[in-house]
């Protein structure tokens, strides 16, 4: 259930709440708005207790949350979350790019990648330390020697990091490097990973998995933001369909159901969702006018030598011509990119 304070309650007030929520043996999740506190009742049977809290003078209301994902769910907060990845913010109103190559594969080819995005808009650099692949022989990433370049590179531009953690046993690696955790598709449901990156605190980027419900994407979430981590980026990136002439089938609907559903930041990947390069733009114009807070795009300087994804990869002229349109879009709907 959800706990609305009355505006002006005290930090003692809000104390003595949580308290009584722990007291009765459930877990608390405090959420600050601009106006009031809300707090979440985590626990079998919360509801139970509403009468207990609603005859506390200090409490506005009790409400049940109807929703599997409590704390996902617009029913605990109803207005929109804003991750801050160090400066930048995602979810507000202005549209956030992350664009980079998929791999990073050396200082060089990474920091000539990162300034051209950054000279054409893009505000995050995303790129792969460790990459799962379909094949076992396929390149796998550079590790930690990756992860040592992309922050190099992040402290050269300026340019906040997102980069994956593919097991628990990396995340602790990887937040030494990152400003952003990416879970990817295939660990869209890795529990273990899901609670150790709530633990962390770091921002995480949540990929949805490529047969996965949109029920299923929320409870994933739902996991990181119970272990205490409310600093979570949703991401479409297409879903596995019958469909075979894109790589997968890129679910615009998605982006705009979850504005309802859910009050967590949503940015679409329509390189991945499409998987050709000529597509990647277009999709990229439709999610933006679809609701999505921002994009998340691959690009490389040469494609065809690229190590990993390079036929869905823009090249850096072509990147810039994405920015320009896609600024239009935004505009002619209210936003900043």
């Amino acid at each position: 259930m959800v706990i609305t304070l009355k505006a002006g309650t005290t930090e003692k007030g809000i104390e003595h709440v949580v308290e009584k929520i722990k007291e009765l043996g459930f877990t608390p999740h405090i959420s600050h708005g601009e106006e009031r506190v809300i707090i979440g009742v985590i626990g079998e049977n919360a509801i139970r207790s509403r009468e207990i809290f609603e005859a506390m003078f200090i409490v506005d209301s009790v409400m049940p949350i109807s929703r599997p994902y409590k704390l996902v769910s617009r029913e605990f907060k109803g207005e929109a979350t804003v991750v801050e990845v160090k400066d930048v913010k995602v979810g507000g109103n202005e549209v956030v790019v992350m664009a980079g190559p998929c791999a990073v594969e050396n200082r060089e080819q990474l920091l000539e990648i990162a300034s051209q995005v950054k000279e054409a808009g893009a505000k995050i650099l995303r790129g792969g330390a460790f990459k799962p692949r379909s094949s076992p022989y396929s390149f796998q990433g550079l590790g930690e020697e990756g992860l040592k370049y992309l922050a190099e590179v992040s402290k050269i531009t300026e340019l906040p990091v997102v980069t994956e953690a593919m097991d628990p046993r990396q995340v602790e690696l990887v937040i030494r490097y990152a400003d952003m955790v990416q879970v990817g598709a295939r660990n869209m449901q890795n529990f273990d990973l899901l609670k150790e990156v709530g633990r962390s605190r770091k921002p995480v980027l949540l990929k949805r998995g490529m047969a996965s419900t949109l029920k299923e994407f929320l409870m994933s979430a739902e996991y990181i933001l119970s272990s205490g981590n409310y600093n979570v980026i949703l991401c479409e990136r297409g879903i596995r369909t019958f469909e075979d002439a894109t790589r997968f089938t890129l679910d615009l609907s998605t982006l705009s159901l979850i504005k309802e559903l859910s009050h967590l930041p949503v940015i679409a990947d329509p390189s991945h969702a499409t998987g050709k390069r000529s597509l990647v733009a277009s999709m990229a114009n439709a999610a933006i006018a679809a609701g999505s807070d921002g994009l998340m795009i691959e690009v490389h300087s040469r494609p065809e030598e690229a190590l990993s994804d390079g036929f869905q990869s823009l090249t850096p002229p072509d990147f810039r011509k994405l920015m320009r349109r896609m600024r239009s879009i935004a505009k002619a709907l209210g936003r900043k990119a």
